[in-house]
This record gives structure tokens, C-alpha cells and sequence, in this order.
């Protein structure tokens, strides 16, 4: 029942938090406008990102109250959305907001699970079932690429109404599946709510999209969904379940790897912006908004599928 509710709450909250950001958003110019790269032809409000943080946080705070994986959801999300804003306001004035200092804050940020207490422990030994723990730097490490990259593959997804929203709504879908199936029902309530949050901005957000997440949305889903693998999918993992979050994850992570690689190819710099992502290929192809993202969905799916499958088996 608590998940029900949780879920509940959190696609009402998202439902009405969302035109008040829209109308914030429309007020004050905080609009997406077409150029070269993007597929829409029209402004589109961009303070999305802002609703689903604070129906997240409210629900949160609600069925889970001050716990370490809360505060930490809370103070980095906090850190994400503001940068991010930041950022989606420059572009909403034609501006290029400095990568670095983003690069900086997505570090500093991927940091603060480890004050929490949140990071990679070590293995399973299949061999024979002991526990063999990383040393702290490997987990300290291995933490925070975890998380960085996690943050920025799910901003780079965020191209079509509706892709990142509803990939992100499968992915946390997957988490809270596996959280229930490894007995962690705290992070499966958090998982589920962001799961929620993201139901109810897809009724705003596919296609024809009325409001967008911004880099404020997308990277607060990436750092959280990040933050809930590490203390709920990887926490005592085998050699084998580590593969599990992999796969939940496994759309945005297999898209940044193409584009990384072809921007390799094509000589370009790894952070600059381009069309070469999996989505833009799809519609080069004479794919509609709708048949890419419904492409990706399945593609998405089948990985969580994948992932569930090898959790149960192992089990």
C-alpha cells in the first residue's frame, strides 16, 4: 500500500507543480527556442526540472523522512537543479553557460553520496559467497564515475518529447523491482517515487511536448537514479547481479557510448553539442517523434527485462 501512495503522491504533485513552472518559466523567458539542433519549431518552457525535484523532494520527505539517502538526494538534486537552471536560463537568452563550471559542480556533487555513506562496497565471490570489499579509494572512485556519468548520459537523451521522461520512468521501474526482490523496501519507496514523478511529467512531455525538463530535470533523474543503484542494485552485488543496474540502465549508457565514439571518429570534442545522438539517427531514417521515441522505449524495456530475468536466476 505505502507504494501505491508514494507513487500516487507523487504523479499528483508532479501533475500540479508542473504549470506552475510553466507559467514561471513563460514569464520570465525561460523558454527552449529552436535552432539548428532541435527538432521543435516552437518556445517551449524549459523549468520542468524544477517540478519534478520538488514533488520528488515532498514525497520523499513524506514516506521516508531525514535519512542519509534522502538528505542526499535532497542536497545534491538541490545543487543539480540550481546549476541547471543557471544553465537552461543562459541558453533561453541565446548564451552558451561555461562547461567547466558545470563539470566542476557534477564532481562535487557525484561527492556527496560518499559523506553519506553511499558507495560501492566490494563483491560477492561466487566462488565461495564471501564478501570481498574494494579498498576505500576504488570505492571512493568508482562512486563518483558512477554517478557523473550517470548525470550527464540521461542529459544527453533528453532530445525527443518525451525519451528521457519515459526512459527514466523504466529504469526506476527496474530499481524498485530489484529493491523488492533484494528485501530493500526503502529504496524501492524512492525509486518508485521517482518513477512517479516522471509518470506525471510525461503528460506534459510527450509529444507534442507543452514544458521540458531542462539540464535541471535531466540531470537531477540522472544523479538520483544513480545514487539509488549504488546504495540499493550494487550493495553486496556478485559478479553477475553488478550487471543489473548496468542493464536498467543500459539505453542511456549504450547511446553515450555511440556518440562518444563517433564524435571520436568525427574529430570533434567530446562535450560539444551535435546531432549524432541514437534518437537523431532514428529521424534521419524517416522516423516520426513518436515511432523514435516508442523505438527507445522498447529498446529500454528490453533491457529492464534483461535485467529482472538475470536477478530472478540468480536468485
Amino acid at each position: 500500500m505505502t507504494y501505491w501512495l508514494a507513487v500516487g503522491m507523487t504523479i499528483v504533485l508532479t501533475v500540479l507543480f508542473v504549470p506552475i513552472m510553466q507559467r514561471i518559466a513563460i514569464r520570465y523567458g525561460i523558454v527552449d527556442r529552436p535552432n539548428w539542433r532541435k527538432i521543435h519549431n516552437r518556445p517551449i518552457p524549459l523549468m520542468g526540472g524544477a517540478a519534478l525535484y520538488i514533488a520528488c523532494v515532498v514525497t520523499i520527505l513524506t514516506f521516508q523522512g531525514i535519512t542519509p539517502l534522502s538528505l542526499c538526494i535532497i542536497v545534491g538534486g538541490a545543487l543539480l537543479v540550481t546549476i541547471g537552471l543557471m544553465d537552461d536560463a543562459s541558453k533561453a537568452k541565446g548564451k552558451d553557460f561555461p562547461v567547466w563550471p558545470r563539470v566542476i559542480i557534477y564532481m562535487g556533487v557525484s561527492s556527496i553520496p560518499l559523506f553519506f555513506g553511499i558507495h560501492m562496497d566490494g563483491v560477492m565471490n561466487p566462488a565461495n559467497g564471501l564478501f570481498v570489499s574494494f579498498p576505500a579509494w576504488v570505492d571512493w572512485i568508482g562512486t563518483i564515475i558512477w554517478i557523473f556519468a550517470l548525470i550527464n548520459m540521461i542529459n544527453f537523451i533528453d532530445g525527443v518529447d518525451g525519451l528521457a521522461s519515459g526512459v527514466c520512468t523504466l529504469s526506476s521501474i527496474t530499481l524498485f523491482i530489484t529493491a523488492l526482490i533484494k528485501g530493500q523496501g526503502d529504496i524501492g519507496v524512492i525509486a518508485i517515487i521517482i518513477g512517479g514523478s516522471c509518470i506525471g511529467f510525461l503528460l506534459y512531455n510527450f509529444h507534442p511536448a507543452r514544458i521540458f525538463m531542462g539540464d535541471a530535470g535531466a540531470t537531477f533523474l540522472g544523479y538520483t537514479l544513480a545514487v539509488i543503484a549504488i546504495d540499493g542494485a550494487f550493495k553486496k552485488a556478485t559478479f553477475i547481479t553488478i550487471l543489473v543496474p548496468l542493464l536498467a540502465l543500459g539505453l542511456p549508457i549504450l547511446d553515450t557510448i555511440i556518440v562518444m565514439l563517433r564524435r571520436l571518429a568525427t574529430g570533434k570534442g567530446l562535450h560539444q553539442a551535435d546531432k549524432l545522438h541514437t534518437h537523431h539517427a532514428l529521424m534521419r531514417w524517416g522516423l516520426t517523434q513518436v515511432q523514435t521515441v516508442s523505438f527507445m522505449y522498447l529498446i529500454a524495456a528490453l533491457f529492464s527485462l534483461l535485467s529482472i530475468l538475470l536477478l530472478v536466476m540468480k536468485g
